[in-house]
């Protein structure tokens, strides 16, 4: 790895996961409908991460269960930042996404976080558990970890939820009343861009654990990915469940966001060292 690479690395973890297990088996799914043969990994912004130098897959890490284990990510990510690499992370769920912040914040400080899903996962615990897939954000914003936090996709959020949002200055962008033709993210500075499936409609990803009707298109998300304002120095792609997919539809959709939040970073990054 070199400056300014893009850094594959699939994070197999759901023993975090507040409603079914699954998510942990993602990494190695996404793989396999990426390389089936199906489709080339031409991105729409015209790169292609086929026999690209400057896409490196890192292959899995397997993240056993506890709080030593889940916060140990934050070394599998810093070891990727001090190469100058820019992480890309599949999930396994989002729980996963508080320590790939700590590790970001060690490198960048406090930067902007564009959020997609259904749910804005600030529960200060869920079940007697904070470091559940249900409360990273919290997490992440009580530990300054953030600049700022945009929640795009958001259809499911209760009074405590909500309160948390108020609390952390949550920019909270609501299905009820979004209107993607007019929205276009303006981070100034850098930004680290984090996917749940879930924020997608389910006709669209049937294979997540959470079923939350009224959601965006894949079109909608792809769009405001490409037209974002700010330098995407990082990202994830989290909550598939392989188990509830049907056909690999999801693995797919996952392998095309893969492949456009990849050639947003390498276009935002084009200063790639040669040595």
């Amino acid at each position: 790895m070199k400056k300014n690479d893009v850094a594959l690395i699939g994070i197999c973890s759901d023993s975090n996961s507040s409603f079914m297990k699954g998510p942990a088996e993602a990494p190695a799914k996404i793989r396999e409908v990426m390389h089936n043969g199906s489709a080339n990994l031409a991105s729409e912004l015209g790169v292609d991460l086929s026999d690209n130098s400057r896409f490196v897959d890192l292959g899995d890490r397997q993240i056993g269960p506890g709080p030593d284990a889940l916060m140990g990510i934050e070394k599998h990510i810093a070891e990727i930042l001090d190469s100058g690499a820019l992480p890309l992370s599949l999930g396994g769920d989002h729980a996963i996404t508080y320590p790939i912040m700590r590790a970001i914040h060690a490198r960048h400080g406090p930067v902007g976080i564009l959020h997609f899903d259904a749910h804005p996962d600030l529960y200060d615990e869920y079940e007697g558990n904070r470091l559940s897939n249900a409360c990273p954000f919290a997490r992440i914003m009580e530990n300054g970890l953030a600049s700022r936090l945009v929640q795009v996709g958001i259809r499911a959020q209760n009074a405590h939820q909500k309160e948390q949002a108020k609390r952390f200055g949550v920019e909270t962008c609501e299905m009820r009343n979004f209107d993607p033709s007019s929205f276009t993210p303006d981070f100034s500075g850098p930004v680290y861009l984090t996917i749940d499936l879930d924020v997608l409609d389910p006709a669209y990803a049937p294979g997540v654990s959470h079923h939350e009707p009224g959601g965006l298109s894949v079109r909608t998300l792809i769009d405001i990915i490409h037209r974002m304002e700010g330098t995407v120095i990082g990202a994830d792609i989290v909550c598939y469940n392989p188990r509830r997919d049907i056909n690999d539809m999801t693995a797919m959709v996952a392998v095309k966001l893969l492949k456009e939040v990849a050639g947003r970073m390498l276009s935002d990054n084009t200063q790639a060292s040669t040595c």
